[in-house]
């Protein structure tokens, strides 16, 4: 359905403040932003006319109304000004599902209670049309045959939660493959890491994707929870075991970026068979075992990977802020923020800083006109959102948009987009 064009003037969207669980969490997904509260509205976003709800259990009808009459407990109101994005049409915004997944259960099973909240046979649907549409027929040759022999290739935990996912919805475990290597290949983006006068450190990232129709729908934030407390967290799609968004928190946050070779899916199935990592499960491990920015970069420049990526970090001290464009083998370029320099920002799109991208998706100039605009003295989360928000960087193919600042991990936030 088309948004309706709104004069230009303050655009009002309902945002939910969703507060950073304290103490002990445990797994399953949650309505609301609060862990253990009841109710909320934290909810998938308002869908076509006539289309199911892939929730268990949702009434779709009525949600965003019934969320604004609690706002005195669990919304807050975003404000952005008069501006590009308010005089454009206006874009709808809400947060996705928040789920826990525990980190202490068999990988086989973590999925599973965030699973029980879908329908099993909209997500079976799903994923056959991802397939299908997205993953070369060779690939299916080359993959289905030896499913059984896959686990052989694939480090735990993946190849576990790969397996568990399939069992759960019936599907066979070169599909599950399949799946995660069609989120793997086309994922084109906008990330910016920004530094503040202050010396703090914003981090921002749209995620464009082919089948907005679907992925809007299985957009999950997720909790990872070992011994109670959350030890990462990201934002990924329901079947999907890597992050292309996630945050360490009081360390470091990371997103992803595709970068294009020509020959993604030869060279990334060769990659695969070698042994090397898919780039977003570098992405989890980095979420997992790095102890700070330095070391997340050091990681996420060095190991080897099955396609070359663009990975964006953000840490928690002035001037830690990075762009590593990567090869297969190890890094390109590092592109650090100079905010002595004048630099206090890098925005990076699908496409190496250092040439020019070309005119039918500059994306690039638009968000570097935007923050040149806002300041550095300006910068925040909000005025980040606006940024995000302008086009093309916001686009018909922008799934989600997700703001994030390892030094203060409870404003990790996350809204699914829609433009019509």
């Amino acid at each position: 359905m088309a948004a309706a064009r709104r004069p230009a003037g303050p655009l009002l969207l309902w945002a939910e403040v969703r507060p950073f669980p304290r103490g002990r969490v445990e797994g399953g997904c949650q309505a609301s932003g609060r862990a253990g509260e009841e109710g909320g509205a934290r909810h998938i976003p308002a869908l076509p006319s006539g289309s199911p709800c892939p929730v268990q259990g949702c009434s779709r009808a009525g949600a965003m109304g019934r969320a604004a009459a609690r706002w005195p407990r669990q919304w807050g109101l975003l404000v952005l000004l008069c501006g590009a994005v308010a005089a454009a049409p206006a874009p709808r915004a809400v947060a996705p599902l928040l789920c826990n997944v525990s980190l202490d259960s068999p990988a086989e099973e973590r999925w599973l209670p965030v699973l029980r909240r879908f329908d099993p046979a909209f997500l079976r649907a799903a994923v056959a049309r991802i397939i299908d549409e997205s993953v070369p027929k060779w690939v299916h040759e080359v993959i289905r045959p030896i499913a059984a022999e896959l686990e052989i290739f694939m480090p735990q935990p993946f190849a576990g939660e790969i397996l568990g996912l399939c069992k759960a919805l019936g599907i066979s475990l070169g599909d599950g493959v399949l799946l995660n290597f069609a989120y793997e290949s086309t994922a084109f983006c906008t990330s910016i890491v920004a530094q503040d006068d202050k010396g703090n450190i914003y981090h921002g990232r749209n995620l464009d994707y082919n089948f907005v129709d679907i992925l809007s729908k299985i957009t999950i934030d997720v909790q990872f929870i070992k011994s109670g407390q959350i030890a990462y967290q990201g934002t990924t799609f329901l079947g999907y075991v890597g992050l292309w968004t996630g945050q360490s928190p009081h360390k470091f946050t990371i997103s992803g970026d595709e970068r294009e070779d020509g020959r993604w899916w030869e060279n990334a199935i060769a990659a695969f068979l070698n042994r090397n990592y898919p780039v977003s499960w570098l992405v989890r491990d980095t979420l997992s075992r790095a102890e700070d920015f330095q070391s997340a970069v050091l990681r996420l420049a060095g190991i080897p990977i099955i396609a070359e990526v663009y990975y964006i970090v953000g840490g928690v001290s002035p001037k830690e802020g990075m762009v590593i464009t990567r090869n297969r083998r190890g890094p390109a370029d590092l592109w650090p923020l100079d905010p002595l320099g004048g630099a206090w920002f890098r925005v990076e799109t699908n496409y190496d800083h250092w040439t020019t991208p070309p005119p039918s998706d500059d994306r690039r100039t638009a968000a570097i006109k935007a923050l040149n605009a806002t300041g550095q003295q300006n910068i925040n989360f909000d005025t980040l959102f606006k940024v995000l928000s302008v086009k093309p960087v916001l686009n018909n193919n922008t799934v989600y948009t997700t703001l994030m600042s390892a030094a203060l991990p409870d404003k990790y936030q996350t809204w699914i987009r829609t433009v019509k």
